[in-house]
């Protein structure tokens, strides 16, 4: 384990308080053009994840539509009424290949994409103290008068995420500012990923926005379009 790894998981409450927690239940809306783009635009609104930190899984209620999303690596089900399983789809990554930035998605191509992104978003940093994460601090960079340290952390296989490859940039405070990658079932599309307004929830420090926008060449961002916007209004930790 590297040291800023180490100071990081301090910053935002400790591997011991994290590792008391099953499940992370998050109210929550998910938007921005990404979803426009494929079709889906406020698919993801007033939304209730359940995240497990165990193993990688996410189960998302919709209240106001009685029906539920389910990610797993190698699965995703859309159910309606809950507990009706309506659409079902093994080995979902594998639906993406062949896919242009304007291919349509489908519920479970949207189930897909959100339960790797936030599994990994809600997990972070803590999920990198676990077994098969390689993890490296790379040069710092400074951005609006702060140094931000970077940690390069390298994905095991049976891990699904954005691509194997990704940089965290924590603040001076230790936490998490920007996360910087690629998406390989986007055929390689940026992502500079800016995580704001901490909130302590028993302990621990969660992020209650992020800002996703593309970059180009060495991290430059792109301003326009916003590709994602993520409102958390409650969390509660199981």
């Amino acid at each position: 384990m590297t040291p800023l790894l180490q100071i990081a998981m301090d910053a935002h409450g400790g591997l011991e308080r994290w590792e008391k927690v099953r499940t992370i239940v998050v109210t929550a809306s998910i938007t921005g053009a990404i979803w426009a783009i494929k079709g889906q635009a406020n698919y993801l609104d007033n939304i209730v994840m359940r995240v497990d930190t165990q193993r990688q899984g996410i189960v998302t209620d919709f209240p106001a539509q009685n029906k539920r999303l389910t990610y797993e690596r190698d699965r995703v089900t859309l159910e309606m009424p809950k507990g009706h399983r309506i659409q079902e789809r093994d080995e979902p990554e594998a639906s993406f290949a062949g896919q242009s930035r304007e291919t349509p998605w489908d519920p479970l191509h949207v189930a897909y994409f959100q339960g790797e992104a936030l599994w990994t978003y809600l997990n972070t940093p803590f999920l990198y103290s676990q077994p098969g994460f390689v993890t490296e601090e790379i040069s710092p960079i400074k951005v609006e008068n702060e140094q931000w340290r970077r940690l390069k952390v390298t994905f095991p296989d049976h891990i699904k995420s954005h691509t194997k490859e990704q940089i965290s940039c924590f603040g001076p405070d230790g936490l998490l500012r920007r996360h910087d990658y690629t998406v390989d079932i986007l055929g390689g599309a940026t992502g500079l990923n800016y995580a704001y307004d901490y909130k302590a929830i028993d302990g621990l420090q969660f992020f209650t926005k992020r800002r996703v926008y593309a970059y180009e060449g060495d991290y430059v961002l792109v301003p326009e379009p916003l590709l994602v916007n993520i409102e958390v209004r409650h969390i509660t930790l199981e």
